[in-house]
């Protein structure tokens, strides 16, 4: 439980996707459904600026009757997200995930983005770490 977050990027075998801060709801979701994933990290400049989930679309988007392909996605994303650093251990991100609404967590050194971790990846970590398997 010691091992930093690096340990975990270095064995995921999934790239960071991001949209641009620019980006409609629209063009968020068409990424989210290329690539099978529940969030993507809103980017501007290269810089981490926020992140859009699936959560985001129902509540934010189709929840509040707007249209995702006028909808800018800076208008229903989560500003400025709760980021960790590639030092960060397995057991503190188990511990921020504790009671929290968040499933992603983007990874950020430096100020330069890395990747992200979901709850799903520390669960597989956690697992493999065990001699389990979690699909």
């Amino acid at each position: 439980m010691d091992s930093p977050i690096s340990a975990l990027l270095e064995n995921k075998d999934s790239e960071t996707h991001t949209v641009p801060l620019t980006a409609t709801v629209a063009e968020a979701v068409q990424e989210m459904i290329k690539e099978k994933i529940g969030s993507v990290l809103v980017v501007d400049g290269g810089a981490l600026v926020g992140i859009f989930t699936e959560r985001d679309v129902l509540v934010r988007v189709v929840g509040a009757r707007r249209d995702p392909l006028t909808t800018p996605i800076s208008h229903v994303m989560t500003h400025n997200p709760t980021s960790i650093t590639s030092t960060t251990t397995i057991e503190d991100v188990m511990d921020m995930h504790s009671g929290k609404e968040f499933r992603h967590l983007p990874v950020v050194d430096n100020g330069r983005l890395v990747g992200v971790v979901s709850f799903r990846d520390i669960l597989r970590w956690v697992a493999q770490n065990a001699g389990t398997r979690v699909e």
